[in-house]
C-alpha cells in the first residue's frame, strides 16, 4: 500500500506526515488494521526494538479536585464512586513506590488531584521523592501535579523530577467543551515551563470523548510540535457519575489505529498505553505493543488494570522485553538521558468493563503489581 510505504519511510527519517496521511489511517477498514499494525510496528522497532518500558502510577492524592474537566472521575461534582483521600504521607508513598519498583517498573508516576500544587504541595513531593530514592536511587521519578506556578518546575527538579506531565488532552478548538475551569493554553504553558526548567517533558491525549477524526490528528500535530519525550494515550474510560458516562465508542479496532496514527506523528518519542487499555483493547492489547513502547504497570489512578504478572506474561508472550533501568529509553540522537468510529448509541455502555480502584494506596489491600 502506497500510504502505508510512505509512512513507514518517513518514520525511519523522523519526517512529519502530512495531516492527510494520518487522517487516512484513522479512516483505514478492519480488513487492513494488521498491515498498518505492522507498517508502524517497523518505526517502533526502528527506534525502540522489542523494549517495553513499564511505569507505575501512585496516586499521592485522590478525588476532590476543583477543576471541572468532563472526563475525570475525581472532578468537581463527580458522583464516581472512587477512593478520596488527602495528601499521602512520604513512607506511604515510598511503600507504594516499592512495588511498582518490585514488579518490573522503571518510572514511578506521582500525580495528585487538583488545579496545581501549592509551595507545600511542593515540599510534600520533595519529601516524598526523599523517601523513594532512598530504596530505589535508580528509578526515574515523573510528577502529574497540574498547572504549574513561576519557580515550581525548578525547585521540582531540583528535587529530583525527572519528568513532568501535563496532557493535552484533546485539541484546541474542543477543550473548552471538556472543560471550563482552564483552558488549553494553559496546559501548553505548563508542558513549556517543564521543558524550560530541564526536565523531560511528558504530555499526551485522551481518545474517546466524542471528538472527530480531525480533532486526534490536531492534538498529535500539536503535540509533536511540543516535542515531548514521552506521548502517554489515554482511552476515556467512561466513569457512572462523570458527563461522558455514555460516551462508549471505541473499538479495540479503533485504538489500533488511533496508536498507530500517533507512532507515525510521533516516531521516535516514547508512546506509552496508558489509562482504559485494558476496557477498551481487551484481546487485542498484545497486538498494541507492536505500536506503543511504553505500559503502565498494574492500577491506574482511580481504575484498577489487570494484574502485574499479566501485564509481564502478554510482554513475554508477544516476543518483546521488559527494558532495564540501565537502558536509555529513547534513542541517543534524540535525548542524551532518556517517544470509523461508532457513535455512542451504537455501542452499549460496558460499565462491567470498569473496576473502582478499591486496593493499593488510601487502602489497607496490598497494591497490584
Amino acid at each position: 500500500m502506497d500510504l502505508l510505504d510512505s509512512l513507514v519511510a518517513k518514520g525511519l527519517r523522523r519526517e512529519l506526515p502530512t495531516r492527510e496521511e494520518a487522517l487516512a489511517v484513522l479512516s483505514s477498514s478492519d480488513e487492513d488494521l494488521l498491515d498498518v499494525v505492522a507498517a508502524a510496528g517497523r518505526v517502533r522497532r526502528q527506534w525502540f526494538g522489542r523494549r517495553v518500558k513499564l511505569n507505575y502510577l501512585v496516586n499521592l492524592k485522590s478525588g476532590l479536585c476543583p477543576e471541572d474537566c468532563s472526563y475525570c472521575s475525581q472532578r468537581l461534582g463527580s458522583k464516581a464512586e472512587i477512593l478520596k483521600y488527602t495528601w499521602l504521607k512520604p513512607d506511604q508513598a515510598a511503600a507504594a513506590a516499592k512495588a511498582g519498583v518490585a514488579g518490573g517498573a522503571k518510572r514511578v508516576c506521582l500525580v495528585a488531584s487538583g488545579r496545581g500544587p501549592t509551595d507545600r504541595d511542593v515540599e510534600r513531593v520533595a519529601d516524598t521523592i526523599s523517601a523513594i530514592k532512598a530504596d530505589n536511587e535508580d528509578v526515574e521519578i515523573c510528577a502529574c501535579l497540574g498547572l504549574l506556578s513561576d519557580g515550581q518546575a525548578t525547585r521540582l527538579r531540583d528535587a529530583g523530577v525527572h519528568a513532568y506531565n501535563h496532557n493535552l488532552n484533546t485539541s484546541e478548538d474542543t477543550y473548552g467543551d471538556i472543560c471550563s475551569t482552564h483552558d488549553y493554553a494553559d496546559r501548553v504553558d505548563t508542558v513549556q515551563q517543564a521543558q524550560a526548567a530541564g526536565m523531560s517533558a511528558c504530555s499526551g491525549l485522551i481518545a474517546g470523548m466524542g471528538e472527530s477524526d480531525a480533532d486526534l490528528v490536531d492534538v498529535v500535530f500539536a503535540l509533536r510540535a511540543l516535542n515531548p519525550d514521552s506521548v502517554p494515550v489515554n482511552f476515556l474510560i467512561p466513569f457512572e457519575g462523570t458527563p461522558l458516562a455514555k460516551e462508549w465508542n471505541l473499538t479495540p479496532q479503533r485504538c489500533l489505529r488511533i496508536l498507530a496514527m500517533v507512532r507515525f506523528v510521533c516516531p521516535d518519542v516514547e508512546v506509552r498505553l496508558a489509562g482504559g487499555r485494558e476496557v477498551h483493547l481487551r484481546s487485542l492489547q498484545p497486538l498494541a505493543l507492536h505500536l506503543v513502547n511504553s505500559i503502565f504497570l498494574g492500577d491506574y489512578l482511580t481504575s484498577e488494570g489487570q494484574a502485574g504478572q499479566t501485564d509481564l506474561d502478554m510482554i513475554a508472550d508477544a516476543g518483546f522485553v521488559v527494558e532495564g533501568t540501565d537502558e536509555k529509553t529513547l534513542h541517543g540522537d534524540r535525548a542524551a538521558d532518556t517517544a470509523s468510529v461508532r457513535q455512542p448509541d451504537e455501542q452499549a455502555s460496558r460499565q462491567d468493563l470498569v473496576s473502582v480502584r478499591r486496593r493499593g494506596t488510601g487502602t489497607d489491600l496490598p497494591p497490584n503489581a
